[in-house]
């Protein structure tokens, strides 16, 4: 009778040994690899009214930008593909494209653990992810500006994921750790 008293379940939850949080992380960061790799095969043509905003830590290790955008997004920069892109390549650890920001053409590369979110408006889409670099606090970055003329007054400083934080389908994957 004994053991079965101290085996009981106690209040709190212990701290697992199995990292759940980032199987499911990655698991989910697959699915935009995934995304983007189709898109890769088409041609980088895109199906329908789709078009992704992908915001991403410039300071994450694998990150690759130009230094005039590294100087403009010190901590974390949104982009969104969509009109005006070339060049995608999808590998299993990110991806690259080419993008032009005040007209000037600019190459990124951005691997797939520096990415904090995930977005498709046309179909009210989208994945956010606990970022995988230490950072103490996000500085404050401006919205997406890479050039796309056909972008219509409804999109106009859609750039930020927040605007999406409605109630629709976000998947937000946040695992706390009891101590």
């Amino acid at each position: 009778m004994r053991l079965a008293t101290d085996l009981r379940m106690s209040e709190t939850t212990p701290d697992s040994l199995i990292p759940y949080d980032e199987i499911v992380q990655e698991a989910l960061r697959a699915v935009v690899g995934r995304v983007l790799g189709q898109i890769e095969m088409t041609g980088g043509e895109l199906p329908g009214a789709h078009h992704f905003y992908i915001t991403f830590k410039t300071g994450a290790p694998g990150v690759s930008i130009p230094k005039h955008l590294r100087e403009r997004f010190p901590d974390e920069m949104t982009i969104v593909i969509q009109n005006k892109f070339w060049d995608l390549k999808v590998d299993e650890t990110g991806f690259s494209v080419g993008l032009s920001f005040n007209q000037m053409p600019s190459k990124l590369d951005v691997p797939f653990a520096a990415i904090t979110a995930f977005v498709d408006p046309a179909v009210d889409f989208g994945l956010q992810f606990q970022a995988l670099v230490p950072d103490l606090a996000p500085e404050p970055h401006e919205d997406a500006e890479n050039d796309s003329p056909e972008r219509g007054p409804e999109q106009a400083g859609a750039g930020s994921v927040a605007a999406v934080d409605d109630g629709s389908n976000v998947v937000t994957v946040d695992f706390g750790r009891k101590k």
